[in-house]
């Protein structure tokens, strides 16, 4: 019997089904009602819901609530630190069924090839991950990356069936003003999905920028931003990532009217933070905590983000949609006890049959190497200085006096004043910038990494100039990653060989590295909870109000370099 035969056979029950889910309850997103019965699944698709079926393998969810698998409406998985493999198996039995992954961390190191592998990695995996074209290698000329990906380039891939659309627009000054190069990926995805990138974008600018046919955001950072944003027909994803944390001023927006136009998202989360709190799983408990109706939340975690991106297959259990599945003890503890990724249960056995993938990017990290005389800076002395906000990419900025020695601005653990430099990486000159920075509480020593939005060189941060260095250079040596030095050694490292990005160690492993470098970055006097994801977005000139390059110090506010 064929497929589609198959599938009405088992449906109108007669045939079994392949797999019968007997004894919980169907959380209807439609009406916020109760189902109460068996769900019937054949192949990758439910075929029946609430009627008595008999079934090949009857799985027992007595007592548990079945809900739609939940949906990552923007993530990078790259910043996840692990290959997208490797995510596969921390998340998806946690209920996460698909992901909407921007591979633009590694675009901007490898450029095409790295999409290539995106692609490829993507049809590899148990959950179902669709992928975003980047739009914005590099996300502005202020920068150096490893690669530029132009419109015809992206255009190439825009048919790949697991292709949705163009990622993030974060040029959106360049949007505005009519940029020629963004100007022509525009033309070449138009009536195809685009996805947003505008943070505290409002009025007639956001007008001109969604005139371009720009649909979604994820870097609302306030209720009034988001509402704006809402009303003008955006669709508005809530973020809680590892340093954007976004959930708790976004949640007063979300109602059961409000549900159909937001949706979830991570961005950027590590298996630490996934270990610790969880991911998606995370954001529903504590929205659901917050007040938030346990309907609006659910369907903001499935149903909603696959509406906003076209994905008409999923986001109901109900017969003809996709078999993604999360059975929960509960929905306000959102703690999954068995998960369906496209009618496959996910479980050991499930991730040990999927293969592999080769890694790609190795020896990215062609940095030279630097001294401690590097690290000097002759900056004014009415200073500019990046001010750290935890929890959030937005930065301050700051103008401080600080005091010159032998030509030197140097950094003043007693001010929260710490030196901050990005290091070009990619082999193309190795240009270097440096500055200050508060916010880091350190004391001593210096922490490094080749994680760098967008362009991933190198950035470091420290108040001893030769450890610094040291630092930077073991960096060069590991292939990339993190490290964390203090009076002449290396207090703690995790290599991230691919691309100078994610690891090649199981996730376990990787959870237990950012134990190690998380103690030995508080050793130093670190008082941010997520350093290294924290130094990462320094070094990114498309999020107010300060930030540093390998070229200089951005003013973001004017989109110029100071």
């Amino acid at each position: 019997m064929e497929a589609l035969e198959r599938r009405i056979a088992q449906g109108r029950g007669d045939a079994p089904a392949d797999l019968v889910l007997r004894g919980g309850r169907v959380f209807d997103l439609v009406a916020g009602e109760w189902i109460a019965g068996d769900v019937a699944v054949c192949g990758d698709m439910i075929v029946s819901v609430g009627a008595r079926c008999d079934g090949e393998v009857i799985l027992d969810v007595s007592d548990l609530v079945l809900v739609p698998g939940f949906i990552d409406a923007h993530l990078h998985i790259e910043s996840s630190l692990i290959t997208p493999l490797e995510f596969d198996r921390c998340v998806a039995p946690r209920g996460v069924t698909t992901a909407i992954w921007d591979p633009h961390e590694i675009a901007n190191v490898l450029g095409a090839e790295g999409l290539a592998w995106a692609l490829e990695t993507s049809g590899r995996t148990l959950m179902d991950i669709r992928v975003m074209l980047s739009s914005c290698v590099p996300s502005t000329e202020m920068e150096t990356s490893g690669a530029r990906l132009d419109a015809e380039a992206l255009a190439a891939l825009a048919d790949h069936p697991r292709a949705l659309g163009l990622a993030e627009f974060m040029n959106y000054p360049g949007v505005i003003h009519r940029d020629p190069g963004c100007m022509a990926k525009l033309r070449a995805f138009a009536g195809r999905h685009i996805d947003g990138h505008a943070p505290m974008l409002t009025g007639r600018d956001l007008d001109a920028y969604l005139a371009a046919g720009v649909r979604t955001e994820h870097e609302a950072t306030s209720a009034a931003e988001g509402a704006e944003k809402m009303r003008k027909g955006m669709r508005v994803f809530i973020r809680e990532g590892s340093v954007s944390k976004d959930l708790h001023a976004l949640a007063p927006l979300l109602t059961e009217r409000t549900s159909p136009f937001m949706a979830l998202c991570t961005d950027d989360r590590n298996p630490l933070d996934i270990a610790e709190s969880g991911h998606l799983d995370h954001s529903i408990r504590t929205l659901i905590a917050l007040g938030c109706p346990p309907l609006a939340v659910y369907r903001a975690a499935s149903l909603s983000a696959a509406e906003a991106f076209g994905l008409k297959d999923r986001g109901l259990i109900a017969p003809g949609r996709r078999a993604d599945i999360a059975a929960l003890d509960s929905l306000e503890s959102c703690r999954a006890q068995a998960v369906l990724c496209g009618g496959a249960r996910a479980d050991a056995a499930a991730f040990a049959a999927r293969g592999t993938v080769a890694p790609v990017g190795r020896g990215s990290v062609k940095a030279r190497r630097v001294s401690a005389e590097d690290f000097r800076w002759e900056g004014p002395a009415r200073a500019p200085v990046i001010g750290v906000i935890p929890g959030k990419i937005i930065t301050e900025h700051l103008i401080e006096d600080v005091e010159t020695l032998a030509g030197d601005r140097r950094p003043d653990p007693s001010r929260d004043l710490m030196r901050i430099g990005v290091i070009e990486r990619h082999g193309k000159g190795g240009g270097m910038a440096c500055g200050l920075v508060r916010g880091f509480g350190m004391t001593r020593g210096a922490i490094a990494s080749t994680v760098s939005h967008d362009h991933h060189n190198i950035a470091v941060v420290g108040a001893d100039y030769a450890d610094m260095a040291q630092a930077a250079n073991r960096l060069g040596e590991i292939e990339g990653g993190f490290a964390v030095v203090a009076g002449g050694g290396v207090l703690a490292e995790l290599a991230l060989p691919v691309a100078g990005l994610m690891s090649l160690q199981p996730f376990e492993a990787v959870r237990a590295a950012l134990v190690d470098l998380r103690r030995a970055a508080a050793s130093l006097g670190v008082t941010l909870e997520e350093p290294f994801l924290q130094l990462a977005f320094l070094a990114l000139p498309v999020i107010p109000h300060l930030k540093i390059t390998d070229r200089g110090l951005v003013d973001v506010d004017r989109f110029a370099l100071i």
